[in-house]
């Protein structure tokens, strides 16, 4: 049997779940049509897109359409869970963009377009919601041709619009269907023309793409319809053109149509170019044939927690073929994996499958080993696919236990949250002690947030992330302390002296002792030491440990009875607080290094933001309409710099951050946080 995998794409609201729902009608899969408004969506199951009427995971829609086995995969359009769309790209041969026929192109449509263009994926276009008020199919189409390329071609044109949609005009048989039953009709006289003219430019495409149709079109021939079929699809599958479908997914208008330019226009997996892989023997990278005679090989592109199921993991079979309850070689953790029953999916219905086969997609649960990414193969000819690009996780905040029960839950939830989204990261920040949890954007975390409430009871907080001040000193002073107590038995005492230096920045803290003539004993050295590096753990300026000094021990004195190593820790600790008071003390601040991509436009907002966030640009390398600014701005000034980014370019920009050195704060912002420390704001 023929099988197509397809990933649906589109910016958040353009309707691809709603084409999901018609499409599983149209063939049978669903009784009823689901509904996103209503939560009754087949691809929308969880608990939290229901609720919130938007999808967050990708989910797998298998259904058969015309003898043709379909693996849909329905994926998020908001920008923040475009891990989960990059999932669906790599393991598919071809891509359907959704596009609003009232708000045409928009900013999450262009990002998912240049994805499917770095995966080099044939792409068919379907402009939806036909039916909707201002839908403008003509404007629609000029963004398209302006915004994503000037190969994208209508195939179809719409019969009527908004209230009077009726149905469309397919260019190639050059007849009118009208209805959500596709009822067969002549092509509207006040359509004629532009049909006839925008079938011309399909010939043309068509004909580009085998030289001798192109003889016969220069020559003026007549081509028959199936060579322009033909022509079509080649056109489509070398990536020269991209057909335009018309319709409205909630009247089921046009979507037949769809599914059958799918079955016809896109790929199969025996129809794509190469499938590559390195081969772990040679370490050379080798071609990967989807037979289902091959040794077994597929890699896994998605892991689902579910706290009653277990681990669920999506994988696609390049190829050979796999079956339950077996054994395969998980070729990155280098170990074999035991599978269980495999199943197909219908969004969150498993249909158990005794095997699935090259070119197919199935899930296994349980596996113990087994991450996303990772690579599934015969034991005796192991092969590793490269992995799935994630985005950056540029949007950090500290997560906090609500209990001392959640605090206990947490470490065991938040791994499985982070191997179900490889597009979290976590990190216990040294410096402030807080468990930092970093994702694509604010709303990413939020739904982590409630994933974690609802799948696992746990209840957690998200602040801001506490900025990791210093303290240093900005001269060097010498400071002394006595510490001479006396009570009815032995007394105590411990007498010494330091020197404070400030080092260079990201000179750390060093002690050393140059006591001679014994007016120390060597054996209360240690002692002095033990104070001095107890008591830089909270500077004299807000309380920040202390850095980038050396203190030097150089004299003191003793006391043959009462001297002891607590007086002499006790005189170490407030020597080094006198001599930090003395010594001109300082905050110093982490100061990052950003990399921002930005498309030209934008470049003078970005640089205006930066001067008010006390940043620098160091430099500019423009290119292809796209900036790249390199600059550095304290990490303070960054910390929702993700939320800025995104408002500042409408979601268009990008950015990397990586930590470069400490440096000193400016007096003005200095004393506002020696305040907020000291009203217990700066906590």
């Amino acid at each position: 049997m023929q099988i197509r995998n397809i990933v649906l794409v589109s910016h958040q609201g353009a309707g691809k779940t709603s084409l999901a729902e018609s499409m599983l009608f149209a063939s049978g899969a669903t009784q009823r049509l689901g509904r996103v408004d209503d939560g009754t969506a087949v691809s929308d199951y969880e608990p939290l897109e229901v609720e919130r009427h938007m999808g967050i995971n990708l989910s797998v829609l298998r259904f058969e359409w015309q003898g043709t086995k379909m693996n849909l995969i329905d994926t998020p359009g908001y920008a923040d869970f475009i891990g989960e769309v990059r999932s669906g790209l790599r393991v598919t041969e071809g891509a359907v963009v959704v596009v609003c026929a009232a708000s045409g192109v928009e900013v999450g449509t262009e990002q998912m377009w240049s994805d499917a263009e770095k995966a080099g994926l044939p792409r068919l276009i379907f402009v939806n919601k036909m039916d909707r008020d201002n839908a403008d199919f003509l404007s629609a189409l000029e963004g398209i041709q302006a915004k994503l390329s000037r190969r994208c071609l209508p195939l179809q044109l719409p019969v009527g619009s908004q209230s009077d949609f009726q149905g469309l005009v397919d260019l190639v048989s050059m007849k009118a269907y009208v209805g959500a039953d596709s009822r067969e009709a002549e092509i509207p006289p006040t359509l004629r023309d532009q049909a006839e003219a925008s079938r011309e430019k399909l010939v043309e495409a068509a004909a580009e793409a085998d030289d001798e149709l192109l003889n016969k079109y220069l020559e003026g021939e007549s081509i028959n319809n199936e060579e322009i079929l033909a022509g079509l699809k080649k056109s489509t599958v070398a990536g020269k053109l991209v057909p335009v479908f018309v319709g409205s997914a909630l009247q089921g208008i046009g979507t037949q149509q769809v599914l059958n330019g799918i079955c016809y226009y896109l790929p199969s997996p025996e129809e794509k170019d190469v499938f590559v892989a390195k081969n772990v023997a040679s370490g050379e990278q080798e071609e990967v044939k989807p037979s289902p005679e091959s040794p077994f090989s597929g890699l896994v592109f998605k892991t689902s927690a579910d706290p009653y199921v277990g681990k669920l993991s999506y994988f696609r079979v390049y190829s050979g073929l796999i079956s339950s309850n077996s054994q395969v070689w998980n070729a990155n953790k280098n170990s074999m994996e035991r599978i269980g029953q495999l199943f197909t999916m219908l969004g969150k219905n498993q249909q158990q499958v005794p095997q699935v086969a090259a070119g197919d997609i199935g899930v296994v649960a349980r596996l113990a080993l087994t991450t996303t990414g990772d690579t599934l193969c015969a034991r005796e000819h192991p092969v590793i696919f490269a992995g799935i690009e994630f985005p950056r996780a540029n949007f950090s905040m500290a997560m906090q236990p609500l209990t001392k029960t959640d605090l206990e839950k947490m470490s065991t939830v938040v791994p499985r949250i982070c191997e179900e989204d490889p597009s979290l990261q976590t990190r216990r920040e040294a410096d402030t002690n807080e468990f930092i949890i970093s994702g694509v954007g604010d709303s990413h975390l939020e739904i982590v947030k409630e994933k974690i409430r609802r799948k696992f009871g746990v209840e957690v907080r998200l602040d801001w992330p506490k900025i990791p001040y210093k303290e240093t000193i900005t001269m060097s002073t010498k400071a002394e302390h006595k510490h001479r107590k006396q009570t009815g038995g032995h007394g105590q005492y411990g007498h010494v002296l330091l020197k404070l230096e400030p080092l260079s920045r990201g000179g750390g803290f060093e002690f050393a002792q140059k006591i001679v003539g014994g007016t120390i004993p060597q054996n209360y050295i240690p002692s002095v030491e033990k104070g001095v590096n107890e008591a830089k753990q909270e500077g004299v300026l807000a309380g920040y440990p202390v850095v980038d000094v050396r203190v030097t021990l150089y004299d003191g004195s003793f006391h043959p009875v009462d001297s002891s190593d607590i007086a002499f820790k006790i005189a170490g600790a407030q020597a080094l607080k006198k001599g930090l008071s003395q010594g001109q003390p300082a905050l110093v601040e982490p100061v990052m290094n950003l990399t921002i991509i930005v498309p030209e436009t934008y470049t003078g907002d970005i640089i205006s933001d930066l001067n008010t966030k006390r940043g620098r640009v160091l430099g500019m390398n423009p290119g292809d309409g796209i900036n790249v600014i390199e600059a550095q701005a304290p990490y303070a000034e960054l910390v929702r710099y993700a939320i800025d980014l995104k408002s500042m370019t409408q979601g268009r920009g990008d950015f990397v951050m990586e930590f470069d050195h400490y440096d000193e704060v400016p007096p003005h912002v200095s004393q506002k946080i020696i305040a907020e420390k000291g009203t217990g704001k700066g906590d």
